[in-house]
């Protein structure tokens, strides 16, 4: 049987200590007299990668070259941007003086017109449209001259019918003014009446084709127009291609011409009796492609007011205009502007016709 032996804490410490004493003191010592080695480098044994730094030099002379390019490549930028500024401003006042001397044969034009017509008594006048009312009084009739630039193609247009939009229908030029938003509106065309309704007369052209197909010219009848330019187009054509040719945007017909190329027209011995006096309504364009609208007032319908076609030919061909046709007359004449009748209508009030020109702002 083995006999355990119990040693007492304090004892075990004291023979601990005593047992790892010796190599506590072996680890003093080489802590205290022994140095680690040093490594000892000599600046001398440096040599330099010469070809590294002749690479950077190349670098910095390169990127040093690159700087000089680009200081004038900037510079020359610069003077390119303001010589080009000079140009530009130098070309604005050439196109200014040109454009301000281009207008002067056009005022000058339009000053020797206006002075045959008088002052005006009234003016409308906006980016599309410029129009000028006269009253005319020659002494054997009296009436109203309306001359009309069409600034923008779009200021004049042509109505067919009514609101109802039927076949054979017809409005006063009032009510196709006010129903379109129109400053100012004329009649147009002739019209024949049957079945119930107003029809247009011969070829009429509107929104892109022939209302009822194309009608050749006959006997005296006439078309008149506007091609997509806004120029007055007219005549006769005895074949749809003829018209075409000419790009109609809306057009009318009646009868006579009145002046071609500057040029009257003989009148048919038939329209200068029937009636001999009339009201009427003419339009025709100057040089310039101004229009000028004449509406002369009359009683009646029987001959014994209004004036006659010869009479509006020679004042016509007085005040210089180019090409003129003579629009339906008599009690169908009728001239609105600024939302009032400007004429006295011989039926005592409007007539409803099937076709207007209408002008607007």
């Amino acid at each position: 049987m083995k006999t355990l032996i119990h040693m007492p804490p304090k004892q075990i410490n004291r023979w601990f200590m005593i047992a790892v004493a010796p190599f506590i003191g072996a680890l003093l010592c080489m802590w205290l007299f022994f140095e680690p080695p040093r490594l000892e480098v000599d600046p001398s044994a440096y040599v330099p990668n010469t070809d590294l730094s002749e690479e950077t030099e190349q670098i910095v002379k390169g990127l040093d070259q690159a700087k000089v390019t680009a200081d004038k490549t900037i510079a020359s930028i610069e003077k390119t941007a303001k010589l080009y500024q000079q140009t530009t401003a130098a070309m604005n006042n050439i196109l200014k003086t040109a454009t301000a001397q281009a207008e002067v044969p056009e005022r000058v034009y339009n000053r020797r017109i206006t002075a045959k017509l008088g002052i005006p008594k009234e003016r409308v006048s906006s980016d599309r449209i410029h129009i000028e009312l006269f009253k005319i009084n020659p002494g054997t009739y009296h009436g109203y001259a309306m001359k009309v630039k069409l600034k923008d193609p779009n200021a004049m247009k042509m109505s067919l019918g009514n609101a109802s939009g039927k076949s054979g229908s017809a409005e006063t030029t009032l009510q196709a003014v006010n129903r379109h938003g129109a400053v100012a509106g004329i009649n147009a065309g002739g019209y024949a009446d049957g079945k119930g309704g107003r029809y247009p007369l011969g070829t009429t052209f509107i929104d892109g084709k022939y209302i009822n197909g194309f009608q050749p010219s006959f006997k005296d009848l006439a078309f008149v127009g506007m091609n997509q330019s806004g120029q007055l187009i007219g005549g006769k054509f005895w074949s749809k291609e003829q018209l075409d040719r000419l790009n109609p945007k809306f057009g009318a017909t009646f009868v006579p011409v009145l002046m071609k190329n500057g040029k009257k027209v003989p009148i048919p011995e038939k329209w200068k009796t029937e009636p001999a006096r009339a009201p009427r309504t003419v339009i025709g364009n100057y040089k310039d492609d101004q229009l000028l609208i004449l509406v002369t007032e009359g009683y009646d319908e029987n001959g014994k007011s209004g004036a006659t076609l010869e009479e509006l030919q020679s004042k016509l061909y007085h005040l210089g205009v180019q090409d003129a046709y003579n629009l339906d007359g008599g009690g169908s004449s009728s001239l609105i502007l600024n939302g009032r009748v400007v004429n006295n209508p011989s039926d005592g009030s409007l007539r409803p016709v099937p076709t207007h020109f209408l002008f607007f702002k």
